[in-house]
């Protein structure tokens, strides 16, 4: 074991993030997974084994941030959560926290103010001047996770139903679907159906989808536009909902993979009044810090940067590393 390096787990209902980053700031190592949330994929264990594989094989980290999803949501998938992390790294110093906690913490570096989070699914976090935290939204696909990427991805599905069986009036997205998902649209009730009913983990492939209603959207379908305008209204709700627990004109900034659409970001500060500030850290940037915090390490705005700075160039690798073995996998 090593004092020198420190192990972060940024997990997520698409993907999970792990990274390995020393004193001096420097992401030495990252590696991208699937999705890890067990409120909706029973294999998540299995995933979260596979993505901290490789780093169990190297020197081991003296402290490991698990920022994980539905943790301190649901007591019996928690404490699964907590066993799987206290297994892997039976001697290192441990934090777990709920994925978007750790999103916050690294958007402002520890600091108050509020997050929206928009990925596969949705929620509002938020820390006051006085340290205290409090949370919005994050209920899951059934019940909520109104203007996430899944949100998105369900309700063009449904809009392309309505507009092929004429419920509905015309919208760019129906044909685009059917080439999106590369499906044979002289049958469409067999075709999309079928799809859907071969997914192998629905909420993240389906959240996959709002890629492409974005892209609709900035074509000028107005159909795709109203949907992601429907969004970021949704997504403003949380705002509104979280923003008494901050002080007046608290700074708000972002998460998640929808944020991606600019159009979604742009309509979400139109409603909020005011322009987001840049989050200082990615989540995995925040387990990390966390990670950091167990060993009284002095992080310092120098710190901070360098992290940021490491984080994004590993991104990069870990993210083409992935897709090469999914393409290695599907041709084997």
């Amino acid at each position: 074991m090593s004092d020198d390096v420190i192990l972060g787990i940024d997990g997520g209902g698409s993907k999970v993030l792990v990274a390995l980053a020393d004193r001096a700031g420097c992401v030495l190592l990252m590696s991208r997974g699937s999705g890890i949330n067990p409120m909706d994929n029973p294999n998540w264990r299995r995933e979260l084994d596979l993505a901290l594989r490789p780093f169990l094989e190297r020197e081991k980290p003296a402290a490991v941030a698990a920022a994980l999803p539905a943790y301190g949501e649901v007591a019996r998938l928690s404490e699964q959560q907590r066993e799987a992390i206290e297994v892997s790294f039976p001697k290192a110093k441990l934090h777990i926290l709920n994925d978007v906690d750790a999103a916050h913490l690294g958007a402002f570096a520890g600091k108050p103010g509020i997050l929206i989070l928009s990925g596969t699914g949705s929620m509002a976090w938020a820390r006051n001047s006085a340290g205290v935290s409090a949370r919005v939204g994050g209920w899951g696909d059934i019940i909520g996770d109104e203007g996430s990427s899944y949100w998105i991805g369900r309700a063009a599905l449904s809009l392309v139903s309505q507009s092929l069986d004429g419920r509905a009036g015309p919208t760019a997205l129906a044909k685009a679907m059917f080439e999106f998902l590369s499906l044979d649209s002289i049958d469409p009730v067999n075709a999309l159906a079928g799809w859907v009913s071969d997914l192998k983990n629905p909420r993240a492939e389906i959240a996959a989808l709002s890629v492409l209603v974005d892209r609709v959207a900035r074509a000028g379908d107005g159909v795709a536009r109203k949907l992601i305008d429907q969004a970021a209204s949704e997504l403003a709700k949380h705002m509104e909902a979280i923003a008494p627990h901050c002080d007046p004109g608290a700074d708000w900034t972002y998460a998640g993979g929808t944020f991606a659409s600019r159009a979604l970001l742009s309509a979400l500060e139109r409603r909020i009044g005011h322009a987001a500030v840049s989050p200082k850290l990615p989540p995995i940037g925040g387990a990390l810090l966390a990670a950091a915090r167990l060993l009284d390490w002095p992080v310092d705005d120098g710190w901070i940067t360098q992290i940021a700075a490491t984080a994004r160039t590993a991104a990069v690798h870990a993210s083409e590393a992935d897709l090469d073995n999914k393409e290695r996998r599907e041709h084997a």
